[in-house]
């Protein structure tokens, strides 16, 4: 089972679905992974492994009989920012560190229909408010790539357990950075959709007006993939938009030639280090 914990969405679909794997193996692969890194890395606030391990047995039946989609059977980091019925939300604050949601986040409910598996809750910074996962009231996450550094924030137990093999990927939320700055400083894609594509719905909010969930994973066709999941409306959230369903896959391949790319000047400000302001 070595190295099933480094497959990538679209990989472990792929041989989930010819049965090359199953979900069970695939599950425990990132089981061992955790076991083996978490002590240094740091990037769970809660660990779900037995009901993990269900899921998974579960998945592989929808599998066996022919159903379920791309994220059927593969396992995912949920930030703790986001409400997860019968496990613990603290959104690493020790205000909320016995409060356990009766519900799902819409987000998470609509990875659960399609059969994914949760292998627990990812740190962040508290309530959202860092920019570097040292500010948890738990414990720090630290950089896969080098445990002296800071992963980012707040998300960055989702941008670090990717980035790790701990997981396939993982779902993070983003007011002003929260999702891509860690994804870029543990080297692997972070996305915020499109204010109002993703409900909001479970969410714990910092700025109501800026908050987003999205994905971390290790290709930008994964995180089209869980885009295409977590995507659509809700009647939970007002500010939920009421659009067609897209497959944000479908673009991915076409040429970008003559495509032209503006960056604001303010962002480069003093400070900035040369080999960031060069790339």
């Amino acid at each position: 089972m070595a190295g099933l914990n480094w497959l990538s969405v679209q990989e472990a679909h792929e041989q989930l679905s010819s049965r090359q794997i199953s979900s069970v193996e695939l599950t425990q692969a990132c089981l061992d992974q955790i076991d083996a890194v978490e002590d240094r890395v740091q990037s769970f606030l809660a660990l779900t492994p037995e009901a993990a391990l269900d899921q998974a047995a579960r998945a592989d039946q929808m599998l066996a009989a022919g159903e379920g989609g791309p994220l059927t059977g593969v396992p995912v980091q949920i930030k703790d920012v986001m409400c997860t019925e019968g496990v613990p939300t603290t959104c690493a604050s020790r205000m909320l560190e016995n409060f356990i949601p009766v519900y799902n986040a819409t987000a998470v409910e609509k990875l659960m229909g399609q059969g994914a598996v949760m292998l627990g809750k990812g740190n962040m910074d508290e309530f959202a408010m860092g920019s570097s996962c040292e500010n948890s009231a738990f414990h720090p996450t630290h950089n896969p790539w080098d445990l002296n550094r800071v992963p980012g924030g707040s998300s960055g137990g989702a941008a670090a357990s990717v980035s790790a093999g701990q997981t396939i990927y993982s779902l993070g939320s983003d007011t002003g950075g929260s999702v891509r700055q860690p994804a870029s400083l543990c080297g692997v894609v972070g996305l915020k959709p499109s204010y109002g594509l993703v409900s909001r719905y479970g969410l714990v909010a910092y700025a109501s007006s800026l908050d987003q969930i999205g994905p971390v994973a290790r290709s930008v066709a994964d995180c089209a993939l869980i885009l295409n999941a977590i995507a659509g409306h809700d009647a939970k959230d007002s500010t939920s938009l009421p659009l067609p369903s897209k497959d944000y896959t479908a673009d991915l391949s076409q040429d970008i030639k003559g495509l032209r790319l503006g960056l604001p000047a303010e962002y480069f400000a003093e400070g900035v280090q040369p080999g960031v302001r060069q790339a």
